[in-house]
């Protein structure tokens, strides 16, 4: 399983997005990094500054979201949404957008695993994928 440093994922951005920035070819997840981070312009300036995104620190405390792990965490909802895992999670991403823009949607999605990852770190369990689905569910119900 590939686990990544928090220096690694910061430099997988930073580069992807150089590269894009630059019109170089983009392979594997840089594509799809590189489409997030054109869909956030308020970190366009730290991805262009490689050397304070590895430096820098986000703590909750500040009240500041980290960039990268806002970043990751759109990349990882990609990735569930592209080969629908945890099952159903597609089908509840699609009710989202067909109610709101695609970004939205996927905000959503955002806060919805955040809090998934929250309470299995609390509870000391695993991620409840099912939870996980059914809250993102709820909330397009909602709309």
């Amino acid at each position: 399983m590939f686990n990544p440093t928090r220096d690694q994922v910061r430099q997988f951005f930073c580069t992807a997005w150089k590269k894009h920035v630059d019109r170089l070819p983009l392979v594997g997840a840089e594509v799809t990094a590189a489409d997030i981070a054109a869909r956030h312009p308020e970190y366009h300036a730290l991805l262009n500054n490689p050397e304070l995104a590895v430096e820098q620190d986000w703590a909750p405390e500040g009240g500041q979201m980290n960039p990268f792990l806002h970043l990751s965490l759109h990349l990882a909802i990609h990735e569930q949404t592209s080969i629908d895992q945890p099952p159903g999670i597609r089908a509840a991403f699609e009710l989202l957008r067909s109610r709101m823009e695609a970004h939205d949607a996927e905000h959503v999605l955002l806060e919805c695993l955040g809090e998934t990852i929250w309470r299995a770190q609390r509870e000391g369990q695993p991620m409840d994928a099912l939870a996980y689905v059914d809250t993102i569910r709820r909330k397009a119900s909602l709309l």
